[in-house]
């Protein structure tokens, strides 16, 4: 496994501080062969991370599962065995026994409203291998993701979606996959006091849905709004994606971009960008079955102002996005419509989504 790294051995003592590490690779789905499978990987990047200092050790969407499992009744029953066969206390244990904090994407099997469901979560597990947060994807990707799971955090009992959580000082939330691409998600962390947003993906560049039909058209890299999300909340944001083949029993069934990234407040990358193969030797992680650690420190400290100094009614004054925002005027965000452009139509939002 190849590591690439931005980490610093001159933060001061006591400084709150995430060192973050993103795990891209490749992996199997469609049988519990392949959830063991990416376990043990799950087990041996832990320890690896470990060594280097990480605080907080990232894997890419579904990543128990594999992403790429279309039939609904096999990604349903991986999600009943996972939770029955106590394969998420496996990864707590991992955690705790690493010492460091896990984000680990799943497929969850639930009860909500009286009712099973199944759901593409996040869950976060910290040092003392403790529960931080349990994530349910509210905003669904396309028909493949719908057919298979239901919209998170629609029922009551299901409890608050967007919370952070405090690693080694630092306030961190996450989002999953498609939701790097509404600013508003990030906007709400960042108003809950996220310092870091952890964004877990599956952003490809050919897959093959539930008909059998292979996509023409690579998923967006997104990387542009992953540094846009950081740099309008002055926060750090990560997309954590996966790389290279995916294979169910042994057929290969999708392929990822592996554009993992992270951006500081100020809009800059602090993790080297790796290009799609083929394979360039000066460019570690650049072909297909490479797999790679990318590891940065997050110091919220080391980050001041965007803009020039200015003066508000004499008194010196920094610029915010956050503490300069007119909340009076965004009353039109949480309608129950839109205006159609190309129609002047209103149209009206559905009762849950669907």
């Amino acid at each position: 496994m190849i590591v690439q790294s931005f980490i610093s051995d001159a933060i001061p003592s006591g400084t709150p501080h995430v060192r973050l590490a993103i795990y891209q690779g490749s992996g199997p789905t469609g049988d519990f062969s392949a959830v063991r499978t990416n376990l043990e990987t799950l087990r041996g990047v832990a320890q690896r991370a470990q060594l280097l200092g990480a605080h907080l050790l990232s894997f890419p969407e579904l990543y128990l599962s594999g992403y790429n499992t279309t039939d609904a009744k096999t990604a349903h029953a991986l999600a009943d065995r996972i939770l029955n066969e106590g394969v998420l206390e496996e990864v707590a244990d991992i955690a705790r026994d690493q010492g460091l904090a896990i984000i680990c994407p799943y497929p969850e099997s639930a009860v909500v409203a009286d009712a099973q469901r199944y759901y593409d979560s996040i869950v976060v597990f910290g040092p003392n291998g403790d529960t931080l947060k349990n994530y349910r994807k509210t905003h669904l990707w396309g028909g493949d993701e719908r057919h298979i799971w239901s919209f998170g955090h629609v029922h009551p009992e299901e409890g608050e979606a967007f919370t952070v959580f405090k690693i080694n000082g630092v306030n961190v939330g996450v989002l999953n996959c498609y939701e790097a691409e509404f600013p508003e998600l990030s906007r709400i962390l960042a108003l809950k006091g996220a310092q870091l947003v952890v964004i877990p993906t599956a952003a490809d560049d050919y897959m093959i849905l539930r008909t059998g039909e292979k996509t023409k058209t690579p998923y967006p890299d997104a990387k542009f709004l992953i540094r846009a999300n950081a740099y309008q909340n002055e926060m750090f944001c990560a997309y954590s994606n996966r790389r290279g083949i995916e294979t169910e029993k042994g057929q290969e069934v999708s392929r990822y971009l592996g554009n993992s990234c992270l951006y500081d407040p100020h809009g800059n990358a602090l993790l080297p960008e790796t290009t799609l193969p083929p394979h360039r030797g000066d460019q570690p992680g650049s072909g297909w079955d490479e797999d790679i650690l990318l590891i940065a420190d997050c110091v919220p400290s080391y980050y001041g102002p965007t803009h020039p100094e200015t003066l508000i009614h004499d008194q010196a004054k920094a610029t915010h996005y956050v503490e300069d925002r007119r909340r009076d005027l965004y009353a039109a965000l949480t309608k129950d419509h839109y205006i159609d452009p190309q129609s002047d139509q209103r149209i009206h939002y559905p009762e849950e989504p669907v």
